[in-house]
């Protein structure tokens, strides 16, 4: 059995990426996740929610890419979407930040809980960078691999689609990036929503209404970025 076969991915999504999990790297990668369980770290998000951007929005289904750095790395916050929280937990201050810029922008009211899944389900590949972090750790599992995984995602969306979003907060975002064609998709570019860096242009930054005058400009229906009360 390879180690595509235990991997619990979204069809297209999987083969796609099929390569990238037998790679040299892919191998070590896994080999350090295992070495940091056995050394008794806590690591989020669970291992069934490594990939859960990709299995809540299938590759057919992008219409918009948001890129975060690395999840979130309190317990119970990181369930595999970037600046996703799970229902019940405290929405997180760059979270909160976007939601500001939401109202600012769309007069959509502020959410009362930090989970995104109705803005995945409807196109939007939430994905961070790095895929997993270790407890009270930031940035812990970057340089271990995931970044050559998650710049093959963002290649096979540039080869295989176009008149994409791609939302881009922060430099590393950003450099992330580098290899979309702005000729066919619509590149948003601004300071992250930390708030360490959010009044420096974040805020009045307005991307919500710009990605659905795109999306529209292409014939796609706009995202709902109104999130649902109940979760």
């Amino acid at each position: 059995m390879s180690s595509a076969d235990r991997i619990k991915m979204e069809p297209a999504w999987k083969a796609a990426l099929l390569d990238q999990f037998d790679a040299p790297y892919m191998q070590k990668l896994r080999a350090f996740l295992v070495e940091e369980m056995k050394a008794g770290q806590a690591v989020y998000p669970p291992g069934p929610k490594y990939f859960e951007a990709y299995n809540v929005t299938p590759l057919d289904k992008v219409k918009v890419v948001i890129l975060g750095q690395d999840p979130y790395h309190g317990p119970g916050q990181a369930h595999g979407m970037c600046f996703s929280v799970q229902p019940g937990v405290r929405i997180p201050p760059s979270l909160l930040n976007i939601y500001k810029e939401l109202e600012d922008d769309l007069s959509i009211p502020r959410a009362s809980h930090g989970y995104l899944q109705h803005w995945a389900e409807q196109g939007v590949l939430l994905l961070n960078s790095v895929l997993t972090v270790r407890h009270k750790s930031a940035g812990s599992h970057q340089g271990r691999g995931w970044e050559h995984f998650t710049d093959r995602t963002i290649q096979i969306l540039n080869e295989q689609k176009q008149g994409l979003v791609y939302i881009l907060w922060g430099k590393y975002a950003q450099q992330k990036a580098q290899v979309v064609d702005p000729s066919k998709n619509l590149i948003l570019k601004s300071v992250h929503p930390s708030p360490m860096a959010a009044h420096r242009g974040f805020f009045g930054s307005k991307p919500f209404s710009k990605c659905n005058q795109y999306l529209e400009s292409q014939g796609k229906t706009p995202i709902d970025w109104q999130l649902p009360t109940n979760v």
